[in-house]
């Protein structure tokens, strides 16, 4: 019997599109909501935050007693509800994305779908909500260029986008840190749509770097953040709050979803070993965050500056963070050209070069 009615001839099968433009409008339905609550929060931290200037209980009035004309420099507290926002945000991606790549249990309460819907919905509203923070930061210099007639545009831009442009102080570290993490998020976190592209095994191993992405920018805020700038309870309860993300990460080294990423004492004998050292390290160094974070706590020795006392000069400088970003990106390429070697069926021969 043919396969298909006489005088018919079979249609071609349709190819999948490249891009999952289904599920990409799928999550920015629910974007909607979820911005629209992100700004609202964004909106009440800089009440607080402008609240709080004006009646002098800001930290960062110790650090910069100019900034007490709280409605001069709204671009300033703009930028500072933003990074919050921010931040808390990303915690809740990351959190999410965490949850889902764990086995399930029975304390989980959404499904896995629902889990991964909103970790990319939260993801997309951390880069909204990082990109606002910096428009605001560029306003701010804008503002005050105007008044002092030096810079302009075009510096005010290269001091907020261009990493290692800007030169004063502190800023030379936080701000390129935190603009690494920016210019890696938007891949990464954007890479799920394309992931019938560049492969499914592919997207998944880079997107393990988002946690890399998620510490730079707490390193950034607790590096700049005038807000947590001394010592006191608000700048540990940001490490705290760092404890939840430690043990998820744990637990998703532990009890991965996916069985071929579960590690047994075969593992390390077999020809794989030195993969399967590395996995067993980045336990090990989950396992050791836990108590680090508990002893950050417990001590109050956090990093942060005690008020009247002398800083001295950086532990970290722009070099150092350079060198440490070329070691990332020197990993991230290691790890695509091991995964693409690894789905290349056996005994095929490379592409030819063009």
């Amino acid at each position: 019997m043919p396969a298909h009615p006489p005088g018919r001839e079979a249609r071609p099968r349709p190819e999948r599109a490249r891009t999952d433009t289904r599920t990409l409008r799928a999550d920015l339905r629910a974007l909607l909501l979820d911005a629209s609550i992100a700004l609202v929060l964004t909106a009440g931290i800089y009440a607080l935050l402008h609240h709080r200037i004006e009646t002098g209980a800001s930290q960062t009035l110790m650090v910069m007693p100019f900034l007490d004309d709280a409605h001069r420099y709204r671009f300033y507290w703009a930028c500072q509800a933003f990074g919050w926002s921010g931040l808390l945000w990303a915690w809740l991606s990351v959190l999410l994305g965490l949850l889902r790549a764990t086995a399930p249990g029975r304390w989980t309460v959404l499904s896995h779908a629902g889990i991964e819907h909103w970790h990319r919905v939260t993801g997309i509203t951390t880069v909204g909500l990082m990109l606002g923070h910096m428009l605001a930061f560029f306003f701010e210099l804008l503002r005050e260029s105007a008044e002092t007639g030096e810079g302009g545009a075009l510096t005010a831009f290269a001091d907020v986008f261009v990493p290692g442009w800007y030169g004063s102080g502190t800023g030379q570290v936080a701000i390129l840190l935190g603009l690494i993490a920016f210019y890696l998020a938007v891949p990464l976190g954007f890479s799920f749509y394309l992931r019938r592209r560049i492969g499914t095994r592919m997207w998944r191993a880079l997107h393990r770097f988002a946690i890399a992405v998620y510490a730079l920018s707490v390193w950034h805020t607790l590096l700049y953040g005038t807000n947590v700038w001394f010592d006191g309870w608000f700048r540990t309860a940001v490490w705290l709050l760092q404890l939840p993300v430690a043990l998820l990460l744990l637990a998703r080294l532990l009890a991965p979803l996916r069985p071929a990423e579960r590690l047994g004492a075969a593992d390390l004998r077999g020809p794989g070993r030195w993969r399967a050292l590395a996995r067993l390290a980045g336990r090990a160094a989950a396992a050791l965050a836990v108590p680090a974070l508990l002893l950050v706590a417990a001590t109050g020795r956090d990093g942060g500056r005690t008020p009247g006392a002398e800083s001295g000069d950086m532990a970290v400088t722009q070099p150092m963070v350079w060198a440490g970003l070329a070691v990332l990106l020197t990993v991230l390429a290691a790890v695509a050209i091991a995964v693409r070697r690894d789905a290349r069926p056996a005994g095929a021969e490379p592409p030819p070069r063009r």
